[in-house]
């Protein structure tokens, strides 16, 4: 069986005779191939760095020369056979090299060239002082190289004829070529539909934590192209004879609205990052399971930014959200919602923790009658069972509730699910579960909830959330007619209040002035 050298493991054989060469006299020993595959950039010198390996460490423990620049090239052609000195062609341990890395590249399932990092597989199952060497220094063996590799394994009896003609046939350099430009257009393609989606983002949307979001899936792009070569990528581009250039639909131009031109280009990553996990598994396992994490991310990433629209168009209008508690209201609850739905308020939560359940969904049906004739949004606290029963709008979490995740299993996907959140972390956090708004606090201290005094979030939390999250957020705890303007100064468009409106003897009266405060 015959075999085709990439470039790299061909530039690696040509150095490590040079080493060889220029070394003490003596028997030949593996450390020249050893440091000529960490000269090389390849995917071997790469696995090595991961393991603090370098050539400098490699020159230093084996005494060997400062390599120079190669005179002598790899082939042009696979047809032409590799002539390796006769000294080394003569040292067994260098055959027995050649040999496990061989086997090791027929091991794949898919046709695969001999590679650097094949190269160092065979050096490593090889017994002698360079692979004891590896396992000590850096703890790098046969079992984790196969981890790097990736390689699926399948049984085989056919022996393996070990010749340097070192022929391919099944993989061609052409087939190479072609997943190569293949995978440079899909990079192209998920690159820029990045920069669309960010410049969304940045100049529509304004929301810091998911361009950090986005942030990081270019980063991840720039680790896997690592893997690849961007320099074989751009050796490998044809683009005036790419047949897809001049291919085009109608559908390519139209775009109704930004929110359509968002879509468009988050599919536009996806589809990008689907070919990429596909073709470069060819190429870098590496790099194919880096595209399947970005996948993925895409996904998150978009569920995370349309929901943010869809709940700042649902909720644009509501300013002021009233938490109402029985105990609370001065002349009852029935009267303090009335009044503030009256007055202006569009966002009701039932907040009730000593009710039965039966009391509770009596009530609840109340207020669900009142809030849908003044054409408002009600909430039940903590009970997504209740929710359902009332048919109320939505429910409200907190930390030590229901995540996210069960709650929407119970709700369904309409219903509005509000997350507490006391630290920015999970404001963060809440945005990535799927929350369609968030409570920020609390800002000061409160009748209805006991923190301790190092638990309170205060105004720097509002400010934070103000600086990065644009999903809707209302700040919540203490807030008064006489410090609601510092919480509008921190950043809040939003504000949820309780006592202020429930325990005032005119609930109208107050909710209106709360309001108007807004406007100034």
């Amino acid at each position: 069986m015959h075999h085709l050298l990439t470039a790299g493991a061909q530039r690696a054989l040509i150095q490590a005779e040079r080493i060889t060469d220029s070394s003490a006299e003596g028997e030949p020993t593996l450390a020249p191939l050893l440091a000529a595959l960490a000269l090389e950039e390849s995917r071997a010198a790469e696995i090595m760095l991961a393991y603090q390996i370098d050539l400098a460490l490699i020159l230093q423990e084996f005494q060997l020369p400062l390599p120079q620049t190669p005179t002598a090239s790899p082939p042009d052609s696979p047809d032409q056979p590799l002539e390796l000195s006769q000294a080394l062609q003569q040292y067994p341990a260098f055959r027995e090299v050649l040999n496990h890395a061989m086997q090791q590249a027929s091991r794949a399932d898919v046709p695969t060239e001999i590679g650097s990092e094949h190269l160092l597989w065979g050096l490593l199952a090889s017994a002698g002082k360079e692979s004891e060497w590896l396992h000590r220094e850096a703890g790098l063996s046969v079992e984790k190289l196969d981890d790097s590799i990736n390689v699926v394994f399948r049984q085989t009896t056919e022996p393996i004829n070990v010749d340097f003609a070192l022929r391919t046939v099944a993989a061609t350099a052409s087939d190479q070529t072609n997943t190569l430009r293949t995978i440079d257009a899909a990079t192209n393609r998920l690159r820029e539909g990045l920069r669309v989606i960010e410049d969304f983002l940045r100049f529509s949307l304004d929301d810091a934590h998911l361009m950090s979001l986005l942030k990081t899936t270019r980063h991840q792009l720039t680790d896997a192209l690592r893997f690849i070569g961007p320099d074989t990528l751009i050796s490998s581009r044809d683009t005036l004879n790419d047949v897809g250039t001049s291919v085009s639909t109608t559908s390519e131009f139209d775009r109704s609205s930004l929110e359509h031109l968002l879509q468009a280009n988050l599919k536009r990553v996806q589809e990008a990052a689907r070919t990429l996990e596909e073709f470069s598994k060819l190429i870098s396992p590496e790099a194919a399971a880096i595209f399947k994490q970005m996948r993925y991310a895409s996904y998150t990433l978009e569920k995370t930014i349309l929901t943010c629209i869809a709940s700042q168009r649902r909720l644009e209008n509501s300013r002021l959200y009233l938490l109402v508690s029985e105990s609370l209201c001065h002349h009852g609850a029935g009267q303090a919602v009335r009044e503030s739905l009256a007055a202006g308020v569009d966002l009701v939560q039932i907040r009730e923790k000593s009710m039965t359940d039966r009391k509770l969904l009596e009530h609840g049906k109340r207020v669900r009658g009142w809030t849908r004739e003044a054409n408002a949004m009600l909430i039940m606290n903590d009970r997504p069972d209740l929710a359902i029963a009332i048919d109320a709008d939505g429910v409200h979490v907190g930390q030590d509730e229901l995540p996210v995740r069960e709650v929407r299993q119970i709700v369904g996907p309409r219903r509005l699910i509000g997350v507490s959140t006391h630290n920015i972390e999970q404001a963060r956090q809440a945005v990535l579960d799927g929350a369609d708004y968030i409570g920020v606090g609390p800002t000061f201290p409160t009748s209805t909830k006991k923190f301790s005094e190092h638990e309170y979030a205060g105004l720097d939390f509002v400010r934070q959330v103000a600086a990065e999250i644009t999903l809707p957020w209302f700040a919540i705890g203490g807030i008064q007619a006489d410090n609601l303007q510092q919480v509008l100064k921190a950043g809040a468009t939003r504000v949820a209040v309780s006592s202020v409106i429930c325990s005032h003897a005119h609930p109208g009266q107050i909710t209106r002035e709360l309001l108007g405060q807004f406007s100034n």
